[in-house]
């Protein structure tokens, strides 16, 4: 079932080629975010005298008609007048259809202007809850079928709803590549074309869907210039036979319509975020099951609890994965003998990156993002360990130094002065201090931290700023046995991954502020943090994250405003400003913090069970209404269960609440 198709649809365009067909290659019509939200919009008004070299138009009436809507480039035109002298006139018509790139002009007074494009029928999906979802794809619409009859049973279910109506009117959105050969993507997302839609029965399930369409009155299209007479010629050469995923029914028909769209919505949401082209090619014993971990995937992202730069990672590698296996079908398909073995390897080595980019999809998928992305080492550089002599050294950053700079430090340190960090970094070797003087820096090597160092900053901390490089997936990482960052503060810009993630050993971070973008810190499993007097805001998802079997400290710190999801919903999500993920239990101490003003709970533990759930959540749910009293006996014994230590913090003012059990 590897479809070209599947494999072709990024994120943001909509399914060319309907399910059932394999191995046919599609193309893509990029509409926003309509596949991934589940809402279909179209363009208030027309795009006006875009710029685009349209296809030739056949014939000679075409080609004359094509040359009185458009308008030649000054430079193709002056190229075309000076190389055509003294050819024949047969020569010239040849020369201009081959190497003149028209553009698309404002049309003239007699000529027939495109209408603005009616709106198209809302998606209900975008509405659905998550079980709704699971009951309507694992239910309804699949009803406990196989990997291999998926295809069949989404073919079932749109086949069904197709009978409701023969004959309706719709947008037909497709790739402006069908229409022109040269143009502007931001000028020309895709192209809209109002049409009549007839639907005629299908002779097999396993058939490709397609329906008749014809231009409909008005003629209406989000690009006004466009010359109907190219339309009604690209109809032609497809015989008026489009695939139906391209098109979308408009609102002002009957109810039928508003239940074909939705079916419409259903497969092309099926195909382009649930579907994997892997599915019927292994065993799967519950492919509902799978469906619906994929489901819950989809709804994690959508409502935040999976932070929205890390489930952009997750989307850019699906998107690359599908790119990449259509290339590769592309250069299949562009061998026409037998292959030769340059081109071979080219195919072997094409395969195998699809392969890598696949097994990378299952881990995220299988553990859900719940084990931070993407599933190998961020940091694969060796430690230096201590210098050969022996000997420490003090870099000094500051663009220039002065004697004022290291009148503190003892006579017999030695010193090496950079006015750039990433520099500082990289000359760092074990037991090395890094002195960074007011002013704002970047430095990639902070996410390649191996070797037991002190960075700290000399001055008020606000004025030792360290942005992120936003090109950059991570920021800070260590895996370093100690390392430490003193009195300066970290500025998120971009990067995906957590804004500090220690990946194993020990970090500490006194008197910090962390300004979140992204994630905020994240301990993984085996690795330890602590951080006093410090401030954590604007995470994405909670302030700081413990996987299972870490450990933290965490004294006398503010965490607030975190959960800063940038969704519309953010209703279901409980992460605030310690999350705690159980199984193992983290070990996590807290004294005299602060949190508030966060969107999800101040401190939440998930646990994978409701077992543990039933009999603490009263507990808990009482200690955090007075603030942590040790004195009750239920929530000393939970927290001990759980490694959880709570003194004298001041937890308030987070929307969902002060601390909560969820359970996954």
């Amino acid at each position: 079932m590897a479809s070209g198709a599947r494999a072709s649809a990024p994120e943001d365009s909509v399914r060319t080629v309907s399910p059932g067909r394999r191995g046919e290659k599609g193309v893509s019509a990029p509409t926003g975010d309509s596949v991934l939200v589940g809402t279909l919009k179209s363009a208030a008004s027309p795009v006006r005298a875009v710029a685009a070299s349209p296809r030739p138009v056949k014939g000679k009436a075409g080609r004359e008609a094509a040359r009185r809507r458009l308008q030649l480039l000054p430079g193709a035109q002056a190229e075309g007048e000076g190389e055509g002298e003294g050819e024949g006139e047969g020569a010239e018509e040849q020369q201009q259809e081959e190497e003149e790139e028209p553009l698309l002009s404002v049309p003239e007074e007699d000529e027939e202007e495109a209408q603005p494009l009616p709106p198209v029928c809302m998606s209900p999906m975008r509405g659905m809850w998550r079980n709704e979802k699971v009951a309507l794809y694992c239910d309804e619409v699949l009803q406990g079928c196989k990997a291999e009859d998926a295809d069949e049973a989404m073919s079932k279910y749109l086949s069904e709803k197709l009978k409701l109506k023969d004959k309706w009117f719709g947008v037909w959105k497709t790739n402006p590549e069908l229409f022109f050969v040269k143009y502007e993507e931001a000028s020309i997302p895709f192209v809209g074309i109002l049409v009549e839609v007839t639907c005629k029965p299908h002779q097999s399930s396993s058939s490709c869907f397609k329906v008749t369409v014809s231009v409909a009155e008005p003629f209406s299209s989000n690009i006004a210039n466009i010359p109907r007479d190219l339309v009604n010629e690209i109809l032609e050469e497809l015989e008026h036979s489009v695939p139906l995923l391209e098109v979308y029914p408009v609102e002002g028909q009957d109810s039928d319509i508003h239940d074909i769209a939705l079916a419409l919505e259903v497969v092309r949401f099926f195909y382009d975020f649930l579907w994997r082209d892997w599915d019927d090619e292994e065993s799967c014993e519950n492919y509902t099951a799978l469906i619906e971990e994929r489901i819950n995937l989809w709804c994690d992202i959508q409502d935040g609890t999976i932070p929205g730069p890390i489930a952009q990672r997750f989307k850019k590698t699906l998107e690359k994965y599908k790119n990449k296996r259509v290339e590769l079908i592309e250069y299949q398909s562009n061998i026409k003998e037998d292959p030769s073995a340059a081109e071979a390897v080219e195919c072997w080595k094409k395969y195998y990156e699809i392969v890598m980019l696949c097994g990378l999809l299952k881990m995220w998928e299988d553990l859900r993002l719940r084990v931070h992305g993407p599933f190998f080492p961020r940091i694969l550089r060796r430690r230096k360990g201590k210098r050969d002599f022996g000997k420490t050294i003090t870099h000094i950053v500051a663009k220039v130094m002065t004697t004022d700079m290291v009148k503190d430090l003892s006579s017999d340190t030695l010193l090496q002065q950079h006015d750039d960090l990433d520099l500082a970094l990289d000359s760092c070797y074990s037991g090395d201090t890094v002195v960074i003087f007011p002013g704002e820096y970047q430095a990639v090597n902070l996410a390649l931290l191996t070797d037991d160092i002190i960075i700290k900053g000399v001055g008020k901390r606000e004025e030792i700023m360290i942005t992120s490089e936003p090109s950059h997936d991570s920021f800070v990482v260590s895996k370093a046995d100690n390392v430490k960052l003193m009195h300066l503060s970290l500025i998120q810009q971009g990067t995906v991954d957590g804004i500090v993630v220690v990946e194993s050993g020990h970090m500490t971070l006194e008197n910090c502020i962390l300004k979140c973008e992204g994630t905020g810190v994240c301990v993984l499993t085996g690795a330890a943090l602590t951080i006093t007097d410090s401030e954590i805001s604007g995470a994405q998802g909670a302030g700081v994250e413990l996987y299972p079997g870490s450990i933290a400290i965490l004294e006398r710190n503010e965490i607030h405003h975190c959960n800063n999801l940038r969704t519309s919903d953010n209703s279901k999500s409980t992460l605030g400003g310690v999350n705690m993920k159980v199984l193992p239990a983290p070990k996590l101490k807290m004294t005299n913090n602060h949190i508030y003003n966060n969107n999800g709970y101040g401190v939440s533990i998930l646990q994978p069970t409701e077992q543990f759930f039933i009999v603490a959540e009263e507990a808990l749910n009482k200690g955090a209404a007075s603030g942590d009293k040790n004195d009750d006996s239920m929530l000393s014994r939970v927290m001990q269960n759980l490694n959880l230590e709570m003194n004298n913090n001041k937890i308030e003012a987070n929307l969902k609440g002060d601390i909560r059990i969820v359970t996954s």
